[in-house]
């Protein structure tokens, strides 16, 4: 079984997956991002999530990681290291992920993008795609058929926006962050559910329409979704296709892609 972590802003996301079924999850957990925390506190949890969801810490063969936050890095492969001696693969500049990175600086791109495309690219080949990820940050990446990563567009997210509001002006409550029923509000909060909803539903729009015109050639690309706040944009039908564990997936197909032993044979 390979152990893969995808760590971001506000939590690590990880998951379980059979070696041979990369695409079936076994099961998925979140926990807290604190980059100040221990190789043991962090060696100990992923012992303790495995244990209590009945799988042997030793049946784990391989770690994948993939961050946006340095600061948890050397701890989190203390933890691998020590608690299951395993040597993590570490998704960063220097690997095989199949991609044409053209961003003018490749080592800007983060590895959470990097792994949403490598996933897209195998799943999706021969088609132009615009990655929606709505997670802390809401990230809109643009890959062509060809699999050159072209770059995108990085917005604050739902929570941060929320969060914002309430934090810098006296009178705007903290809301839950549902769809609303009607997009005129007739409350505060109901008015600031409207704002983050359909900021966000315009703002998806309108950058899947520049894409396909600047970079697409008029050409519709598909949009694939993914992260924490994607299923609230379901019924929006802006969607081809909505994959939650799409980092994950793509984490697992760049370990597979630099495993000298693999027999994988996807995009080289």
């Amino acid at each position: 079984m390979i152990l893969l972590l995808d760590v971001g802003n506000t939590q690590i996301f990880g998951g379980v997956v059979k070696a041979d079924k990369p695409e079936d999850i076994i099961f998925s957990f979140r926990k807290s991002t604190n980059s100040s925390s221990s190789s043991d506190e962090i060696g100990l949890f992923l012992k303790n999530v495995l244990s209590e969801n009945k799988i042997n810490p030793e049946q784990i063969i391989k770690i994948g990681i993939c961050s946006v936050v340095p600061g948890t890095m050397h701890s989190l492969k203390g933890a691998c290291q020590k608690y299951f001696k395993i040597t993590p693969f570490i998704l960063q500049a220097g690997v095989k992920t199949g991609l044409k990175i053209k961003y003018r600086n490749p080592l800007e791109v983060g590895a959470d993008r990097i792994a949403n495309s490598i996933a897209v690219a195998y799943l999706y080949p021969g088609k132009n795609a615009v990655i929606v990820d709505l997670g802390t940050a809401t990230t809109f990446c643009a890959l062509t058929k060809d699999k050159d990563y072209l770059g995108g567009a990085i917005i604050p997210g739902l929570r941060i926006s929320m969060e914002a509001l309430e934090s810098r002006t006296a009178k705007l409550p903290s809301v839950e962050i549902v769809k609303p029923e009607l997009a005129c509000g007739r409350s505060t909060i109901e008015s600031i559910q409207s704002g983050l909803y359909y900021s966000h539903l315009g703002a998806m729009k309108e950058m899947t329409a520049h894409y396909q015109k600047e970079v697409f050639q008029g050409e519709q690309p598909m949009v694939i979704a993914t992260g924490g706040f994607s299923r609230l944009f379901s019924d929006a039908k802006i969607f081809d296709a909505e994959i939650p564990n799409l980092v994950l997936y793509g984490l697992y197909l760049a370990i597979q892609m630099n495993d000298e032993e693999s027999t994988f044979k996807g995009a080289k």
